[in-house]
């Protein structure tokens, strides 16, 4: 059974933060961010035809496991108001420090899923990019993200898979269970964060099966988009009006 707790998941991260950018890059190949790119341009696709208060400012987005910033960093510099939270504060800093960087305002909180710091409705949208599997009460983190979501917005996640090809899916299990942990535990330092990874990605519910967590919590419109062969998903759903 996989530790999942704040402290345990929090500290995993704040040890591998310095080379979590670079392992994401190398260990997915460079796909992560074609998968980011891919939620940002839907979720921007959706905001051009409705998301703006009445003063005329770009709606709110709430980023969760936000880690180091690249998916929130990535719709702020589309024009929109961004906030990130994340447990991990190793993570955080070095968004924050990106953020200066790359010349971009973005706000970042320390927080948990299962508790988030904001009132009800805050957000017109919220984002999600390979964090829920981390999530130790799922169900409870759902919850509390459609909570904070206002009515007709868009809840949109990006998470590893299990590709069903059997051929496919064979490779895919051999790089993860034994590839992966081997170059991530070298480079990072930390092998206990790289043996976790593929075990949490095995773990996580089948797609049917995520998509009636998200329907149970209230959502509706919810599916899901297959990336490169199953490896990876893009789930969308839609909190309906009051």
């Amino acid at each position: 059974m996989l530790r999942k707790d704040t402290e345990s998941i929090s500290g995993m991260f704040d040890s591998i933060a310095p080379k979590y950018d670079f392992l994401n890059r190398v260990l997915s190949l460079g796909m992560d961010r074609l998968w980011r790119r891919r939620l940002v341009r839907r979720l921007d696709r959706v905001l051009r035809h409705r998301s703006w208060d009445q003063e005329g400012k770009p709606a709110a987005i709430l980023d969760v496991a936000c880690g180091t910033g690249d998916l929130t960093i990535a719709l702020a510099r589309k024009g929109w108001s961004l906030i990130g939270v994340d447990i991990s504060r190793g993570m955080v800093e070095i968004a924050r420090r990106k953020c200066v960087e790359k010349g971009v305002e973005v706000s970042f909180e320390i927080a948990s899923a299962d508790s988030l710091p904001f009132a009800d409705a805050t957000f017109s949208d919220v984002t999600i990019s390979f964090g829920i599997r981390n999530f130790d009460r799922r169900s409870e983190c759902i919850d509390e993200i459609f909570r904070v979501t206002a009515p007709s917005g868009e809840l949109m996640i990006l998470e590893f898979a299990v590709p069903l090809c059997r051929i496919w899916r064979a490779l895919y299990i051999f790089y993860l269970k034994h590839i992966l942990p081997l170059i991530g535990g070298w480079i990072s330092g930390n092998r206990s964060a790289y043996r976790y990874l593929p075990e949490s990605v095995m773990q996580f519910p089948r797609y049917e099966e995520f998509c009636a967590e998200l329907t149970a919590a209230g959502y509706t419109d919810v599916s899901y988009e297959s990336l490169m062969c199953g490896v990876a998903l893009l789930y969308k759903a839609h909190k309906p009006l009051d």
